[in-house]
């Protein structure tokens, strides 16, 4: 049971981050569907620099600091990429974070076998060793393992809240995702709010990423992206209804189904029932599709979300 708390946590944890960062976004009037690419992005930044800082003789509070302020640079670069295309070049929303899905898995596949072949020519992996400096922000409490992420998924929840509904900013931002001509009247840049909700989408899809590969596993295969964690996160932001607090409770529920396929096996009832194992790793996915099949018809999405801006438009 302890660790089926541990990785429904480890799990929300990380749906809960990805899914602020597409809420803050559409906030903003940018659909962003390149999460999946972002995460991976973050991973990579991450993995990194545990790969290459050296642990021990880094204190962990200072190799804590260096991954979390890479995974967030390359998330925030990356996002970047979405925030030109569809916010100046106005392209297609669905299809530029599509695009950026399949771009970051192959970027970041072929920069490891890159690295990896320079280090050593009979290595052609896209792997990444770091269970050394993983470690460094791992505390275990009472036979429960804390991931220091997790804490700061709480932090960033509390963030994105405050931030959305307690400050200008926040207000500024969300009127040019329901109303982008109406904020443009009163001096309001729709265009400086929209890069703000992207970029701050891709710092918390960068986060999100990190925290998913520190979810159990001393290795990242980078041609494997990300198990498809960032649509499940679009599911549970949709679930959440836009609102920060709903959307942690979804990712709960989704963190909880996601962690059956890691530790049914714990459990002599499920043991007894004979499922294929393959079944309760697609716990998460058929459940998203069940919820999104009941509740996207009253689900209140941002009124300009996905058009881009036009000046004339009125």
């Amino acid at each position: 049971m302890l660790l089926l708390i541990q990785y429904t946590l480890i799990f929300a944890s990380v749906l809960l981050l990805v899914a602020l960062g597409g809420c803050v976004s559409e906030h903003s009037g940018v659909i962003n569907l390149g999460l999946e690419g972002i995460m991976v992005m973050g991973a990579l930044g991450g993995a990194l620099v545990m790969k290459f800082l050296p642990y021990p003789g880094t204190p962990s509070f200072l190799m804590f600091l260096a991954v979390l302020g890479a995974c967030i640079l390359f998330g925030v670069l990356y996002s970047s990429l979405l925030a030109v295309a569809c916010i100046n070049l106005k392209a297609d929303q669905t299809i530029v974070g599509t695009a950026l899905n399949m771009l970051g898995t192959a970027l970041a596949t072929v920069a490891v076998k890159s690295m990896n072949t320079a280090m050593n020519p009979d290595d052609h992996s896209s792997e990444i060793f770091y269970g050394k400096a993983k470690r460094a922000f791992l505390t275990t409490i009472d036979k429960f393992e804390l991931n220091w992420f997790m804490i700061v998924a709480v932090i960033l929840l509390i963030v994105v809240y405050v931030l959305l509904y307690k400050t200008k900013f926040g207000l500024r931002l969300r009127a040019c995702g329901e109303h982008p001509q109406a904020a443009a009247s009163v001096g309001i840049s729709v265009f400086k709010m929209r890069w703000a909700g992207v970029l701050l989408s891709g710092l918390l899809g960068g986060v999100g990423g990190i925290t998913y590969i520190t979810a159990g596993v001393s290795t990242w295969k980078f041609e494997n992206g990300v198990a498809g964690f960032g649509f499940l996160a679009l599911a549970v932001m949709i679930f959440g209804a836009w609102h920060p607090f709903k959307i942690a409770g979804a990712a709960l529920l989704f963190g909880l189904f996601r962690a059956l396929g890691n530790t049914y096996q714990g459990f002599d009832f499920l043991k007894a029932m004979n499922i294929p194992s393959g079944v309760y790793n697609m716990l998460p996915y058929i459940v998203s599709l069940i919820v999104l099949a009941f509740t996207s018809k009253n689900s209140a999405a941002p009124k300009a979300e996905g058009i881009p801006y036009d000046k004339g438009m009125r």
